[in-house]
């Protein structure tokens, strides 16, 4: 290989190759790799290529693609080992997509890389944010845990090559409002900075080993996210040891001087982003380094150091490597929606689903003759789908999914009856009489994503895409109501990325399912549990709170008031609930020790066992409470620390058992430094959280011991 230059040489370390590469490019073109989309140089051999490519649940705007639930159906299904096979799903779609791009093109645009921007890993803090669709919801734990399953799932464990490389974002505290992203200021306490808003960040940077995190457009502390001294070098590099690259949110560098005016022009911003940590823009103010070069603001080191973390990306994807050593690079196109990924789909659709009320009608029985599909939900093709979304034929409605799955004897009616965001004007309502006259009615009600999203992405939001309110839009609850009042039975389906209030319709339907978004087999996941194929077993990643009131001021980052672990208001649906077609039951909770001395490991076994007549899955969850005295001021009340979702037959029992680490016992004080807890703290092992709300609901009963810690 004499004839290949240094950095083209697999064999050679890649260090080196990247300093070759390095020498061999002029000023000008290292300036161009420092945007997005870099542009080919011929002279070298190197093609185009994009760093922006989207993955949130499935490979995004770039045609057909298998379309997995929403981020936030697949946190509802509790399971890294799935979340993991999805990832792995996703980036051998990738891999075949880019490489027949790459071959037929000659390089690779938008949406058609490598590198993509995914996961979403920010904490779903407030219900009205309009992004919390894209995110593992309310728990730092729960994030972390899935967020290291997903990013090693898409990259692989190829000991030389990635598959595809992941990105944690947005790096940090946020999540919302949109109308304000380009210049809030989260002002938030040390204590819930370090505890509730940087766990998953450092988790998947130590422990899933993501290759690129996002920097936020909003600022911390006063610092803008992308020039933040704090987080990009003390917090994310010298702190947790980051060796991947940094790459802004899109326009985020143009927010330092047109929103949060700490700059006077782009080169500037482009000065302050480069020195303070990030490598790679996603906008074009990076173009203006030359000026900051002329102007002294920075210097061409500082630039091939950035460049250095951000090719390094390319390096490991085997983008400079001949193809036949790179093991991803003959991943065939016929992967593309293959039939293992659609049924992988319809799993984790299922999976996700959870069923929040149940008086006993589901699942459908023989006896149910004519059943009525009705809503604005029903035969919608937007509600699989989400945001950063792909698209892929057939997409299965909810309606189709139950059509197709009915049994021959059910009368099977469909009216849409009402629509997401209008009243019927219409004086009569013939849907409503069909209620009344059908054995069962499905309304599948709820919010789709034009009504939640991103700035600028959902088009009935008046809000920037958040909501206004967290309830169920009025006409639709109007119209839910009209049907019970024509004596309809009620199975209540809800689509949606957020929680919803009911405003009492809990009380008026027989039963609820919560869909999210649930991908291109929702309809059949869907039809899988209401004809009992499938016993639900989904658990909310957020709670639901009765209404808007228990809320806090959406532009406050402080967590008093917030999620599980905070709030001291009854929920109408709380964090970890979710019910069964089976009943479980938990007995013989077993503690390695009851004086845990510092740096010991508890182990904690608990007996689960099933009581009822399906084979369902169980999510087991373990929760510390830190009862003290004294109880500190700064710890949540109640903290997820392991979970595991587990099937069991019909009287079958499992021993399950876990392992709790010394972090597992500690808190952070008011000066963001991490303390471990002492005195009586309480272990609780359960398929819910230990709240009286979930007992109410139906959750079986809790086994729960409690431990002396001593430091």
């Amino acid at each position: 290989m004499t004839d290949v230059p240094v950095f083209a040489n697999p064999a050679i370390p890649l260090n080196e190759r990247i300093a070759d590469l390095l020498s061999k490019l002029t000023v000008e073109e290292k300036i161009a790799f420092m945007r997005f989309n870099t542009p080919a140089v011929p002279r070298l051999g190197i093609p185009a290529y994009s760093y922006w490519n989207e993955a949130l649940h499935g490979v995004a705007r770039n045609g057909r693609a298998t379309v997995f639930p929403q981020a936030i159906g697949l946190s509802a299904t509790w399971n890294p080992r799935l979340i993991q096979q999805i990832a792995s799903a996703i980036g051998d779609e990738a891999r075949a997509k880019f490489h027949y791009t790459l071959a037929a093109n000659g390089g690779t645009g938008t949406y058609q890389g490598l590198t993509f921007w995914s996961p979403n890993i920010n904490i779903f803090r407030d219900p009205r944010w309009g992004r919390g669709q894209e995110t593992w919801g309310e728990d730092p734990y729960l994030t972390g845990e899935l967020g290291v399953a997903f990013a090693r799932g898409l990259q692989g464990d190829h000991p030389v090559y990635l598959k595809a490389a992941a990105c944690a974002k947005h790096f940090a505290v946020h999540s919302g409002p949109e109308g304000e992203r380009h210049q809030f200021n989260a002002d938030v306490p040390l204590s819930d900075l370090r505890q509730t808003y940087l766990p998953a960040f450092e988790k998947l940077v130590i422990e899933g080993k993501v290759e690129a995190v996002m920097c936020a457009y909003n600022a911390v502390l006063g610092e803008p996210c992308c020039a933040s001294q704090r987080l990009l070098q003390e917090i994310l590099r010298d702190e947790w040891g980051f060796q991947g690259h940094v790459v802004s949110d899109c326009g985020a560098l143009t927010d330092l001087h047109s929103g949060h005016r700490i700059s006077r022009d782009p080169a500037e911003s482009a000065a302050l982003a480069l020195r303070a940590g990030c490598d790679l823009a996603c906008d074009s103010v990076f173009d203006h380094l030359g000026e900051a070069l002329r102007r002294e603001l920075i210097t061409v080191t500082e630039i091939d150091q950035a460049l250095t973390r951000t090719l390094a990306a390319r390096f490991k994807l085997g983008l400079f490597d001949p193809p036949e050593r790179v093991p991803f690079a003959s991943t065939p196109l016929d992967v593309v929606c293959c039939r293992e990924h659609r049924e992988l789909a319809r799993q984790a659709a299922a999976q996700s689903i959870v069923l929040l009320k149940n008086n006993g009608i589901l699942p459908l029985g023989n006896d149910i003759k004519r059943l009525l599909v009705t809503g604005p939900a029903a035969a919608s093709l937007d509600v699989l789908l989400g945001n950063y979304y792909g698209i892929n034929s057939p997409l299965v409605s909810l309606l189709e999914g139950i059509i197709e799955a009915a049994p021959a004897g059910i009368g099977i009616e469909y009216r849409p009856g009402c629509s997401w965001t209008v009243a019927n004007s219409n004086p009569r309502d013939w849907t409503v009489t069909v209620s009344g006259q059908s054995n069962v009615t499905l309304a599948c009600m709820g919010l789709c994503p034009m009504m939640e999203g991103e700035e600028g992405d959902a088009a009935f939001a008046a809000n920037w895409g958040d909501r206004d309110t967290i309830s169920l839009p009025r006409h639709q609850e109007e119209y839910i109501r009209s049907l019970a009042n024509a004596g309809g039975r009620i199975v209540l389906a809800l689509t949606g990325g957020s929680p919803i209030a009911l405003n009492g319709l809990e009380d008026v339907v027989e039963a609820i399912v919560f869909l999210w978004y649930p991908g291109q087999e929702g309809g059949r996941a869907l039809a899988d549990v209401l004809f009992g194929k499938i016993s639900p077993a989904g658990r909310l990643p957020v709670t639901f709170p009765r209404t808007g009131d228990q809320l806090p001021p959406f532009d406050h980052y402080a967590m008093t008031g917030r999620t599980y672990r905070y709030s001291m208001s009854e929920p109408l649906f709380p964090f970890g609930f979710g019910l069964s077609y089976s009943r479980f039951a938990y007995s013989n909770l077993r503690l390695s020790s009851e004086h845990l001395a510092a740096d010991e490991t508890l182990e904690v076994g608990v007996t689960v066992t099933n009581t009822g007549e399906f084979t369902a899955d169980e999510v087991v969850q373990v929760y510390l409470i830190f009862y003290g005295p004294p109880r500190p001021t700064t710890a949540p009340r109640l903290s997820l620390r392991a979970f595991r979702r587990i099937s069991l037959e019909p009287g079958a029992s499992a021993e399950e058992q876990f392992s709790l680490p010394p972090a597992a016992f500690t808190y952070v004080s008011e000066d963001g430094r991490r303390q471990r807890v002492t005195g009586v703290v309480i272990i609780s092992a359960g398929g819910a959280p230990p709240l009286s709300r979930a007992g109410d609901l139906g959750a079986p009963a809790p086994v729960v011991s409690r431990i002396i810690v001593r430091n």
